[in-house]
């Protein structure tokens, strides 16, 4: 058994009375899901904050500023034969800037969505937990950012 630790965010924008929320098609898996990487596998040290925003850019192209932190994420899945816990550290982010379309191949797909949209195209359980959590932290009544 192993653990890993990653940090990610959920990328939102307003425009007008619309939110929009950022989502990524894993290319590998195809499963659409939150942005997020590895806790210092590019840089020694690196903060849980820094990494999320480092992979924001590099998977889905946006900059993004974080508002607060998300209670994190446990699930286990299993890799080459081997077992692993994972933890993930969310963030409720701001869009910021940049450009969607120049994401890593890591991604096939991002795409912004209506906030009401999103629990439908989430693929997995924790990413859906993820999003009720940011949903309630920011406003009960859900979608007002």
């Amino acid at each position: 058994m192993r653990f890993e630790f990653s940090a990610g965010g959920i990328i939102y924008k307003k425009e007008g009375n619309q939110i929009s929320v950022l989502l990524c098609q894993h290319a590998q898996h195809h499963g659409w899901v939150f942005p997020k990487g590895l806790i210092g596998d590019n840089i020694e040290g690196e903060s849980k904050e820094a990494t999320a925003i480092r992979e924001v850019k590099e998977e889905t192209g946006a900059q993004a500023k974080i508002i607060r932190p998300l209670p994190p994420i446990t699930y286990w899945y299993v890799w080459e034969k081997e077992k692993i816990k994972k933890t993930v550290y969310y963030f409720l982010m701001e869009y910021t800037g940049g450009d969607t379309t120049k994401h890593d191949t890591e991604m096939e797909d991002v795409e912004w969505l209506p906030a009401n949209e999103v629990e439908k195209r989430l693929t997995y359980k924790a990413d859906k937990k993820v999003w009720q959590q940011a949903i309630m932290l920011v406003n009960p009544k859900r979608f007002d950012f």
